[in-house]
C-alpha cells in the first residue's frame, strides 16, 4: 500500500478540481446554446409518411413500366394512396426530399441513369411476378410501419397494406 504525502494529495485535489471546473464550463456552454439552433428530432410520423410516399412512388414507377393495360386499375389505387399520403405531409416538408407532383404519366417520375449517349435509358418493363414480389413486400412492412405511427396514421397503413395484400393476392391470378 502506498502512502499519499499531503503535498501530493494537494496537487490530486487541485487537479481534480481545475478538471471538473473545466467540464462545468464546456457543459455550460452547450446549454446555454440558443433554442433556434438546438436541431429537434425528426416527427416520426413526417419520417414514415417520406418513407411511405417513396416506396408508392417507386411501386406506382413499376407500374408504369408494365406491359399490361390491365394493370392500370391497381396503379390509380396507388395513386390515390400516394395523393392521401402527400395530403399528410406537413407542408414544411413537403419540399425536403419528397417529389411534390406526380411525372407526365400520372405517377412518379422514373429516375432512369443516362446511357453513354447522354439520353436515359429505357425502364426495363416490369413483370407480373415482380409487381406480384412488390407487393407482397411493401404489404409485409406495413404492421411495423403502423406500430409507431399515430393512430390516424397507423390506420392509414393498414388500409394501404390490406390494398397491398389483395393486390399480390390478384396479380398471382389470370389477368
Amino acid at each position: 500500500m502506498r502512502f499519499l504525502s499531503r503535498r501530493d494529495l494537494l496537487r490530486d485535489t487541485a487537479v481534480g478540481a481545475a478538471a471538473a471546473t473545466v467540464a462545468a464550463t464546456v457543459g455550460g456552454c452547450a446549454a446555454e446554446e440558443p433554442e433556434h439552433q438546438r436541431a429537434e428530432p425528426p416527427d416520426p410520423d413526417t419520417v414514415l409518411l417520406r418513407q411511405l410516399i417513396a416506396d408508392k412512388e417507386r411501386i406506382i414507377g413499376l407500374y408504369a413500366s408494365a406491359p399490361s393495360a390491365k394493370l392500370l386499375p391497381f396503379r390509380r389505387r396507388h395513386e390515390a394512396h400516394l395523393a392521401e399520403l402527400r395530403r399528410r405531409l406537413p407542408s414544411a416538408a413537403r419540399g425536403a426530399g419528397v417529389s411534390a407532383t406526380p411525372g407526365p404519366s400520372g405517377g412518379a417520375a422514373a429516375s432512369s441513369a443516362p446511357s453513354a449517349s447522354g439520353t436515359p435509358a429505357p425502364e426495363p418493363r416490369a413483370s407480373l411476378r415482380s409487381l406480384r414480389a412488390a407487393e407482397r413486400k411493401a404489404a409485409d412492412s406495413r404492421p411495423r410501419q403502423a406500430e409507431g405511427a399515430s393512430p390516424a396514421l397507423a390506420q392509414l397503413v393498414a388500409s394501404i397494406g390490406a390494398c397491398e395484400a389483395a393486390h399480390a393476392v390478384a396479380l398471382a391470378r389470370p389477368l
